[in-house]
């Protein structure tokens, strides 16, 4: 154990980023806690244009060796990672739950396997990448997939190392190196991800971790003219900010941000698989981009359906998401539960019904909700 270094649930995570292949502290920190309880997990290196610069300077120096390397090298560090999240997935799991309060069962049963996946998937897809050259009225046509070079990828803390191998697995299987920037209020298992990556034989630069605020990383990195390719996920005013960022070098990004998606129900649905998807939608403390927020019904069954939801949101059990009986753990930090009670006073100021919830619990924990009348 050394000064930089973290017991969460027993599990060792070390506080400082990973840059070009070594732990670097920052002078500042920022604290993480919990959202189970509010208690402090530690005291996390809050990077600085600084950390950024440093980051992105590993990322391109690495990249010449990583863009050179074989496709099936490539494919077995790849699956060298996915061994190693493997061997982890209980750490892992209780880490990130500990770190942003979603289920246990769930990382331990679909989350974590599914980051072993991630890396799998592009390993094999890596391999298929093939394509034989063509003619065209007399031209010879060749396809080719090029890297690009350093890549930033900026990710958020509602499924925080999932979302992030989404993006690294890809990055990396192509060929890029990476600058991975994990949201504030989740960092820890973007840390376990840089020890996880070196012991799978990953060259020192071509995964970074950068750890803080994105008002103080964030345009280092998005408008850093080494850069090649942005990919970020999370709100809408934030990927204004990286834009407006990126376009002073033309960096192409990709931006994935939230929605508001609807679930429709018709009078010949099966009202009660409906209902079950419907109850799905408070997974994660109803903390999901692509949760179907929304529910259109025909108003024949509406009344049906509506009663179904509520018999079924009822018996729901929110508690300590540690507790493998626990149906919906907190929200992840107090800004995020003010937003949510916002949403749902203005809705009942507005003349809305609450038939489930509707209001705060202890802590940072929200009754499940569903709101009727609405206009």
């Amino acid at each position: 154990m050394t000064a930089h270094t973290i017991k969460v649930a027993g599990v060792a995570v070390d506080t400082r980023h990973w840059i070009g292949g070594e732990r670097v502290a920052s002078t500042e920190t920022f604290t993480d806690a919990s959202p189970i309880d509010s208690s402090v997990l530690g005291e996390i290196s809050r990077g600085t244009a600084t950390e950024a610069a440093a980051a992105v300077a590993a990322a391109r120096d690495a990249f010449p060796v990583w863009a050179a390397t074989s496709r099936a090298e490539r494919a077995c560090i790849l699956n060298a990672v996915a061994d190693g999240v493997e061997k982890r997935i209980e750490e892992l799991a209780i880490v990130e739950t500990m770190d942003n309060g979603a289920l246990l069962r769930s990382h331990r049963r679909g989350v974590m396997p599914r980051v072993a996946h991630n890396f799998r998937f592009f390993a094999d897809w890596l391999l298929k990448l093939d394509h034989e050259d063509f003619e065209t009225r007399g031209h010879t046509n060749h396809v080719s997939w090029d890297p690009a070079g350093p890549c930033v990828l900026i990710t958020p803390w509602n499924a925080p190392l999932m979302l992030a191998t989404w993006k690294v697995a890809p990055a990396l299987a192509a060929g890029n190196t990476v600058v991975l920037k994990p949201a504030e209020w989740s960092p820890l298992t973007a840390s376990l991800l840089a020890d996880i990556a070196a012991e799978a034989g990953l060259p020192p630069g071509v995964l970074n971790v950068v750890q803080g605020y994105g008002s103080e990383v964030g345009d280092t990195l998005t408008s850093h003219p080494d850069v090649r390719r942005i990919s970020f996920t999370g709100s809408v005013p934030t990927a204004k900010r990286i834009a407006q960022s990126a376009a002073a070098n033309l960096t192409p990004l990709s931006l994935e941000l939230g929605g508001k998606s609807p679930l429709l129900v018709f009078a010949d649905a099966d009202l009660d698989l409906a209902a079950d998807l419907a109850v799905e939608q408070y997974d994660n403390a109803g903390q999901v981009c692509l949760a179907a927020t929304r529910f259109l019904v025909e108003e024949s069954v509406a009344e049906e359906f509506t009663q179904r939801v509520v018999d079924k949101a009822t018996r729901l059990k929110q508690g300590d998401p540690r507790d493998e009986t626990t149906d919906v753990g907190p929200n992840i930090h107090p800004r995020q539960l003010e937003k949510i009670d916002g949403f749902v006073q203005r809705a009942l100021a507005a003349g809305a019904r609450a038939v489930v919830g509707g209001h705060r619990k202890d802590g940072q924990y929200y009754a499940p909700t569903l709101l009727t009348d609405v206009a």
